[in-house]
């Protein structure tokens, strides 16, 4: 059963930080430390203050923690932050453009009851490195708070809840956010108590599937009490954003993939398994370029393996097409992902269990051409979309997919509401 409930949210207060647009930031894997420093000089009430990025500092890890937590309590004694009197659940629309097109996410902010993944009410589809997790479980340690809600999917087959969020919608906002970063954001404070409990009694039947977040999850799951009798407890929750899985705004984009440091034997070898695989067809890369790729792997995936291959000289390109006499069927069902093909049976078969620490992994084809042509790399796989019903089917029946399967877009911005993990919920 999901425990989907309203929470306490922490927000910003309008009249010291004044312009939302300046103290909003991505999730903090997103962000390397030229975005870091360039969204602190934003504002002094950046998320990012507190959310930090991925890597804590080397030097002295532990120094980022500490300051952190002395500035999140500073701002909650001086009102920069302020906490809602009652629980409510928020709504975000996000408007943003994407390839010439407006799109519009809609998002439903929350607590789900952190329960570990074999209950089955929250299915993970990729695995994590404990020192991330680590990095995560010392924030929450330190602060006592969750900054950035995790990005999660459901099912709303029957169409029961979208017509309760659109009502919502016909408000005044509470909050409306345009920057060029950010896109368009409206936020709703969902307070009313009929409509409450008709979002709860919603999901109580709904699996959620994490979409961004894994790590944040599993440090929730480290910090949950262990005292049954306090289920009430906000440490006993984590802050989701839950979208639903047929919202128009919600985009599943690639990963691909990178390799460099192949000695001339193993880069020939990955050659050779590539041809026992697929039929290779010329593209002309200098000609139609990067973003023409993409589309043609797209289109022509639609119903087959395919990828596209950029290197290991400058600007040589090829489409990639899975042998039609090969049963890929035969090996499993994680053997419909690209991904999952080029890991297990091209590069492990080369590379052992080095493999995936070679592999350089980007949402950017354009930038590992780049990286191609100036020798940092020495082969490029571009990958089309993961298809969002193969995601549901594998992920539901409790598999996951290789790492970096999947890059779900718009990235949820961090400061709208903050999850405070203490007292109840």
């Amino acid at each position: 059963m999901v425990d989907f409930r309203p929470i306490h949210g922490c927000r910003f207060n309008l009249g010291i930080v004044e312009d939302m647009a300046n103290v909003l930031c991505p999730p903090y894997d997103m962000i390397d430390s030229d975005l870091q420093k360039n969204l602190k000089s934003l504002s002094q009430y950046n998320a990012v203050h507190l959310e930090g990025a991925e890597q804590p500092d080397p030097m002295d890890p532990e120094k980022s923690y500490l300051e952190a937590s002395s500035l999140y309590r500073s701002w909650l004694e001086h009102n920069v932050l302020q906490q809602d009197e009652k629980p409510n659940y928020y709504l975000m629309s996000y408007g943003y453009e994407f390839d010439g097109n407006h799109k519009q996410q809609l998002a439903l902010f929350g607590g789900i009851a952190v329960e570990n993944y074999d209950k089955k009410t929250v299915l993970p589809h990729e695995f994590t490195r404990e020192p991330a997790v680590q990095d995560r479980v010392k924030l929450l340690e330190s602060c006592k708070a969750q900054f950035s809600p995790i990005m999660s999917l459901y099912r709303d087959a029957s169409q029961t809840l979208r017509p309760l969020l659109t009502k919502v919608m016909t408000n005044t906002p509470d909050l409306e956010v345009k920057d060029s970063i950010q896109g368009q954001i409206c936020f709703w404070v969902i307070s009313e108590l009929e409509t409450r409990e008709a979002i709860r009694r919603f999901f109580i039947d709904k699996p959620i599937f994490l979409a961004d977040g894994h790590h944040r999850y599993e440090a929730a799951l480290r910090y949950r009490s262990d005292d049954q009798n306090s289920m009430d407890e906000a440490n006993n929750f984590v802050m989701m954003a839950l979208v639903e899985f047929d919202d128009p705004g919600l985009q599943l984009l690639p990963y691909h993939r990178g390799i460099g440091n192949l000695s001339s034997e193993n880069l020939e070898k990955i050659q050779y398994e590539l041809n026992n695989l697929f039929d290779r067809r010329p593209f002309d890369l200098s000609a139609k370029g990067v973003d023409v790729l993409t589309k043609e792997i797209a289109e022509l995936g639609r119903s087959q393996h395919v990828i596209g291959i950029i290197g290991p000289k400058a600007d040589h390109a090829e489409i990639l097409i899975l042998k039609k006499e090969l049963d890929w069927k035969q090996w499993g069902a994680l053997a419909v992902s690209e991904a999952w093909v080029i890991e297990e049976k091209v590069l492990k078969p080369v590379l052992g269990n080095e493999a995936t620490r070679q592999v350089d992994y980007s949402h950017d084809p354009q930038g590992l051409r780049d990286r191609i042509n100036h020798k940092d790399l020495q082969i490029a796989f571009v990958l089309k979309p993961f298809p969002m019903d193969t995601f549901e089917e594998i992920v539901g029946g409790g598999q996951r997919l290789p790492s970096k399967s999947t890059f779900f877009f718009p990235k949820l911005p961090t400061g709208l509401v903050i999850h405070r993990l203490e007292g109840n919920v």
